[in-house]
């Protein structure tokens, strides 16, 4: 905003008919109760920071482009429209001119009816102040939405008469008024007033087109809901030459004319707008199904949310893959892990970023950098399913990473990579909270139709997305798209219809649909979380403490398994299936696996009896006994690194596989051989020849290795980015209307100027000390109030409406009005001071 538009919104005076009619933006907000300022502030955060001083610097920073852009960008579609049509009008508009705009000459009853609202709306949040009389759009709105040259408007409407004439000859005017039947004036100004009046007037109008040829009006139908510019040869034809003539169209260009406004709103009918949409599509019901099918699907996927996690983690329990130097996961690593989740590539993202988000997967922070479960990982496995769960959906309500956009460039066209940097989206949360709250508007157990949905979603805020896209596409409406997907993998839907306990998260009703879309009703979210997860639990199977055992060296688990079973049953074995029901495998690498845990044959056995409904098969004990008579027959340990072991026939065996050759063996003793390998590596090739060796410690003892050693250490679960400033609470919006009222109070006081030393217009009174001493000290024992300049500090000078209580030690202590305290004042920091009026009293 400009300084000429603060003078005339904050200063010039408008004749009006009600004395009572605000002159300016400020004199409107203070005309508001205080609810009207609250509702202002909440519904634009920005001006809160930091608290304005008064009413007029409200306004100002009302005004400024920045908070207007934001302001206009959380408009639905038909307040935008109102704002565009207001841009469009003369200012100031009358209410019916507006309608007229919005409905044009056959009119609207839809229009009609939600016309009101959305003027009440943009008064709301400052965007339009006036009487409907006399309603006027924020001039930096005006600005943003008025059709140009440059930017063009979604109204499809061109420049005025006035605005295509500005640079045209007087001549040339006075040639096209003369083509139009107009009688010739003695200046420009009037002879574009008369032009204007005669594209206004539907009459004379309608005569003059009657005298148009049909290829005339067929130009101008192309130009009339937009662009309105088109392209003319340096000798038009002969309808494009009749238009110019009569000043249908008018040059902006030596090749370019342009239809004027005037015409156009002719043409229309009287609309601003093609398509007015004054009310919200209504997301339409997909399919149906009973309430109790979709909590059972949700749950079912809830199940298995859980267990893709815990497979994820715990195949990164030593360690996952390296960081990339830029951040992130590697595109080979990514796929890895989709073919180890048996996921699609875009899927196990997913899950990785909502590790990550929950704070459960993080770099290790060391020098050769790898991700790895973090030690919230291990105090979330202890924790039951449900609460599980909401330690999972919860930070993916809030969080502005966004797994959509890995595979995609960002705008220096580097492709994101999962983990990595620039997966932040601020509307992503705002998004999610409406996807499933505009799921909650339809009847218990029904699914929407997606576009309708995004249709609804773009309706509300058609402003924002298409801007910030990533490929020119719509945002929002992509964010609403992977917000379906992932509340369906989390179990917040089943069968795409919202769930339970989805509603209990978001504070809604159970029994019947909402129609709110986010969180509610003051409830914290780990509140509504612990209803959610008090609603999923009866809904999930419960763990089981056995597994069927099978003759082909597989076993079932019936369920979820209990934690320590779980645990002991995946070092012992590999899942080879997942489901209702998962399928373990046992192999030789599972049980060595098991041994070099620390387990014996005799554990193991006894194991499998303990915990198992079947008799423990024979294949399966002699697999056992087998691997465990192998295991540990020879040892590795550090020298290089050394092999051991008491039948020296064995090492006469490994000396002579020629697959050794890479280890550089070579025996020291008849039971020793010392390679130039470490002894991992070594451990590593003798396990690919087929042996079974034990690693073990400098004092010979067998080292045991637990598959869920390494962690990273604390980390915290990443912040999400903020859309803007937060929204304030009810404490922070009652404080900020008090010192907004109180510093309007003080601005606005009407003061006594000193007789010896007045102040400059506008400027900090000025007074001697001794003078200002005695008028406070007179102020305290009379119980009135004045008005002083001050200078704190750091050099700020400021002007306070006080009532001084007491005075002495060179201290004034007084109440003071513009900050609605009590305050002590040094004497030497007041420039001066003056008494109120005696009306101000």
């Amino acid at each position: 905003m400009g300084i000429g538009e603060l003078d005339r919104e904050a200063h010039v005076p408008e004749v009006t008919g009600a004395a009572a009619a605000p002159r300016t933006l400020a004199e409107a907000l203070r005309a508001r109760g205080d609810e009207g300022l609250a509702a202002l502030l909440r519904a634009r955060p920005d001006l809160l920071s930091p608290v304005p001083n008064d009413l007029t610097q409200l306004a100002t920073r009302a005004g400024t482009r920045g908070s207007v852009v934001r302001a206009l960008e959380r408009l639905d579609r038909f307040a935008l429209q109102t704002a565009e049509a207001l841009a469009v009008a003369q200012d100031p508009t009358p209410y019916p001119v507006l309608l007229g705009l919005l409905t044009g000459d056959e009119g609207d009853a839809e229009i009609e009816a939600a016309l009101p609202g959305a003027v009440a709306l943009l008064r709301e949040q400052a965007l339009v102040w006036g009487e409907d009389d006399r309603l006027r759009l924020v001039r930096t709105a005006r600005e943003l939405l008025a059709p140009s040259a440059q930017h063009p408007s979604p109204t499809g409407l061109g420049p005025t008469v006035a605005e295509a004439t500005s640079g045209m000859s007087p001549g040339r005017v006075q040639e096209i008024i003369a083509a139009a039947g107009l009688p010739a004036t003695h200046d420009p100004v009037s002879a574009v007033a008369a032009l204007t009046e005669l594209f206004t007037d539907r009459d004379r109008m309608g005569a003059l087109l009657d005298t148009a040829s049909p290829d005339a009006l067929s130009v101008l139908d192309r130009l009339v809901w937009g662009p309105p510019y088109g392209e003319v040869t340096a000798k038009p034809a002969a309808p494009v030459q009749w238009l110019r003539d009569h000043g249908l169209l008018l040059p902006v260009s030596p090749r370019t004319m342009v239809l004027p406004r005037e015409v156009a709103l002719h043409l229309r009918g009287g609309r601003a707008h093609r398509a007015p949409e004054p009310v919200a599509p209504v997301p339409r019901v997909l399919r149906e199904y009973r309430p109790q099918v979709v909590d059972s699907a949700a749950a079912g996927q809830a199940q298995l949310a859980l267990a893709t996690v815990e497979e994820l983690l715990k195949s990164w329990d030593r360690g996952g893959p390296q960081v990339l130097r830029a951040g992130g996961l590697s595109v080979r690593d990514l796929k890895r892990t989709a073919a180890a989740l048996d996921v699609s590539e875009e899927t196990a993202a997913f899950w990785l970023e909502l590790c990550y988000g929950a704070g459960l997967l993080a770099s290790d922070g060391e020098a050769d950098e790898r991700y790895a479960p973090t030690p919230a990982y291990d105090d979330w496995l202890d924790l039951p399913p449900a609460e599980r769960w909401a330690l999972l959906v919860t930070p993916w309500l809030t969080a502005t990473r966004t797994s959509g956009l890995v595979g995609g460039q960002d705008t220096k066209g580097r492709t994101l990579s999962v983990l990595g940097p620039d997966l932040d989206r601020s509307p992503a949360p705002e998004v999610r909270h409406r996807v499933l709250g505009l799921l909650a508007t339809l009847p218990p157990g029904s699914s929407a139709e997606p576009e309708s949905l995004f249709a609804r979603l773009r309706w509300e805020r058609p402003l924002r997305g298409a801007s910030a896209a990533e490929g020119g596409g719509d945002l929002r409406s992509q964010l609403a798209r992977w917000a379906l997907a992932e509340a369906e993998l989390l179990g917040l839907t089943g069968r795409g219809a919202l769930s339970g306990p989805a509603r209990a998260l978001l504070n809604l009703p159970l029994a019947e649909a909402a129609s709110a879309g986010a969180l509610g009703g003051g409830v914290e979210l780990s509140v509504a979380a612990d209803r959610a997860a008090t609603l999923l639990a009866p809904l999930l199977p419960e763990a089981v403490d056995h597994v069927l055992l099978q003759a082909d060296l597989t076993a079932v688990a019936p369920g979820p398994l209990r934690r320590p079973l779980a645990d002991a049953l995946a070092v012992l074995a590999d899942v080879e299936s997942k489901g209702g029901a998962t399928v373990y495998r046992f192999t030789p690498g599972s049980v060595r696996r098991a041994l070099d845990s620390g387990q014996t044959a005799t554990d193991l056995h006894e194991f499998l009896k303990a915990h198992s409904r079947t008799p423990v098969p024979q294949p399966l004990a002699y697999l056992i006994d087998d691997v465990a008579r192998r295991h540990g027959h020879l040892r590795v340990g550090a020298a290089s690194a050394y092999v051991r072991c008491d039948d020296d026939t064995v090492l006469g065996e490994i000396l002579a596989d020629r697959r050794s050759s890479s280890l550089g063996l070579r025996r020291l003793a008849p039971t020793v051989l010392a390679a130039q390998t470490d002894p991992a590596s070594l451990l590593d090739g003798l396990r690919s020849m087929g042996y079974a060796p034990a690693a073990e410690s400098t004092t010979g003892d067998v080292l045991i290795t637990r598959a869920d050693a390494y962690r990273t250490g604390a980390r915290r679960a990443p912040v999400p980015v903020p859309d803007g400033p937060p929204a304030p609470d009810t404490t922070l919006l009652g404080a900020a209307v008090k010192a907004i009222r109180a510093g309007d109070r003080a601005a606005t006081a009407v003061r006594k100027e000193p007789a010896a030393a007045p102040a400059a217009a506008g400027g900090l009174p000025r007074t001697s000390a001794a003078e200002t001493l005695a008028t406070v000290q007179a102020a305290a024992m009379t119980g009135s109030a004045v008005w002083i300049g001050y200078v704190n500090a750091e050099g700020g000078a400021s002007q306070r409406v006080i009532a001084p209580v007491r005075v002495e030690g060179g201290f004034v202590t007084a109440y003071d009005h513009t900050a609605d305290e009590v305050r002590t004042y040094p004497l030497h920091r007041i420039t001066g001071v003056a008494e109120l009026a005696d009306d101000q009293v």
